[in-house]
């Protein structure tokens, strides 16, 4: 414990914060840039660390994986484009919220939420190092397929009043994610002879290609601004006040967010879906939900923030990166000479401390500083959209051509383009089909892995049994509130979702 409280002295120093608010406002610019993320931020840190004191780099890292959860909420609630991969679910109920003139609320409620699940989530991660260990082993591949399948029993409970159109969809992701290299095997599907698809379609360019084109095409059809209202006001102090009111969903979705960011192989890509499912399942009164319901916002960013604290436990402690982010910040660790593992626990056990209270300071000040900067950059919103959309297309594009550094970025998001602007056209929910591709890989993998190792006696396992169990009263209770909402409001429901 004297070590614990020792590191706050080595975090306050001169050197290591001047680092951390380096850090924090490198993720800020990160974030509020669509489609660029955690991934692209921390790679872009990487050759800049080479040759630095290992706290001081330590801290510039720790200051970006931190902030860019909170950050990236700005495109996805103004402009209806995910900031990156961890606030897709934002945009359902932030973005609408925008187009009535309530985005500086959505950015308030999503800011305080973020802080509150970014200090639980370091507050977890200071708890659990000791006994982590025993805790991770229990999750065996078995376990891993039944957590992804959860992921895909929400489909139904996202897709309003026919959720045979949310599997299909899902069915579309699945196969989106079947293109390219087999997980499993050794050997290459569906890539029509093209090298291009021979590692798949990026997530960036299918998150980018259903969100932000079919976004973009109908605000420039419309001709108008994102949002209908020219004066905001003060709403970022109601969001505020909304996320206070909203605490025990605060906790509750900051728990799944430590959980999921925990389990190695689903990270940042699932996190939020996870969350804005749970919310759904367990509010009777659901009409709102993708019209622009702020529990539909703080939901998801009190999971993503959280998620970090608990990517952190497997990173540190296995060498096994909990999410994207996570696998480019365990190769800084390496560069920096530190070397991942149990060990970490004896050895280094002062890094893992300095790590905790600089992601704690990291959410404090990145929620401090978006707050302030909430209300000047949400006037965003009532700027014609023609105006903005050359840069938005510039920024899409450039994102997108990141993905791989290859001509076929740009085709593959034209295509996928296409594909979301017909899915929004006919109603058809769009967030299915990323949840599908998300979790096509997690699924394929882990389930080849059970049957070679278990046989199908996997199935018969406790910690399965116990997630099977829990994905029937999820979909249960889904269906159950399906039957309950009057018919007109499924139809807003599923339109809205889309």
């Amino acid at each position: 414990m004297e070590l614990f409280f020792n590191t706050l002295g080595v975090v306050l120093a001169p050197s290591h914060f001047i680092m951390l608010i380096a850090g924090v406002l490198m993720g800020l610019a990160i974030g509020i840039l669509p489609g660029l993320g955690g991934i692209t931020g921390m790679t872009i840190l990487l050759p800049v660390i080479y040759g630095m004191d290992v706290h001081s780099a330590f801290a510039l890292l720790i200051g970006m994986v931190a902030v860019i959860p909170t950050s990236d909420t700005f495109p996805s609630v103004m402009m209806g484009i995910p900031g990156s991969s961890a606030s897709q679910a934002t945009i359902m109920d932030g973005y609408p919220l925008a187009k009535k003139g309530e985005a500086a609320r959505a950015l308030g409620a999503a800011f305080t939420a973020s802080l509150i699940g970014g200090l639980f989530g370091a507050t977890v991660l200071s708890v659990i190092i000791p006994i982590a260990r025993p805790i991770v082993l229990l999750f065996a591949s078995p376990e891993l397929f039944m957590l992804a399948f959860l992921g895909i029993s929400f489909v139904g409970v996202l897709s309003g009043q026919k959720p045979i159109r949310g599997f299909l969809a899902a069915g579309i992701g699945l196969m989106l994610g079947a293109l390219g290299d087999a997980p499993a095997v050794p050997e290459y599907r569906y890539t029509f002879g093209l090298d291009y698809l021979m590692d798949g379609v990026p997530l960036v360019i299918v998150g980018l290609g259903l969100f932000a084109v079919p976004e973009i095409i109908d605000l420039l059809i419309k001709g108008r601004s994102i949002s209908k209202v020219a004066t905001l006001g003060k709403g970022w102090l109601d969001g505020v006040k909304d996320a206070l009111k909203h605490k025990f969903i605060i906790l509750r979705c900051s728990t799944i967010g430590v959980i999921v960011g925990f389990l190695p192989g689903l990270g940042g890509s699932v996190v939020d879906w996870i969350a804005y499912g749970h919310i759904i399942q367990t509010t009777k009164d659901r009409e709102n939900f993708g019209r622009g319901d702020i529990r539909g916002v703080i939901a998801p960013e009190s999971a993503n923030n959280a998620k970090e604290g608990g990517a952190l436990i497997p990173t540190f402690l296995f060498g096994i990166p909990g999410s994207g982010s996570m696998a480019v910040f365990l190769g800084g660790l390496l560069i920096l000479g530190i070397q991942p593992g149990p060990a970490m626990v004896t050895e280094n056990v002062d890094l893992i401390y300095t790590a905790i209270w600089s992601l704690a300071l990291a959410n404090v000040f990145g929620a401090g500083l978006s707050i302030l900067l909430a209300k000047p950059i949400t006037r965003l919103t009532i700027i014609p959209f023609s105006y903005m959309a050359p840069f938005l297309v510039l920024i899409i594009t450039f994102a997108s051509y990141q993905a791989s550094r290859s001509w076929g970025d740009l085709v593959a998001l034209l295509i996928m383009g296409f594909l979301g602007w017909i899915m929004k056209q006919y109603g058809w929910p769009r967030p299915a089909a990323l949840i599908g591709f998300v979790l096509s890989d997690s699924l394929e993998t882990y389930l080849f892995i059970s049957v070679q190792r278990y046989g199908f006696g996997w199935m018969a396992r406790p910690g399965v049994i116990a997630l099977a169990f829990i994905i029937l009263i999820s979909v249960g209770m889904g269906i159950f509130y399906q039957k309950r909402k009057p018919s007109g409001a499924h139809k807003k429901h599923e339109k809205n979702l889309s």
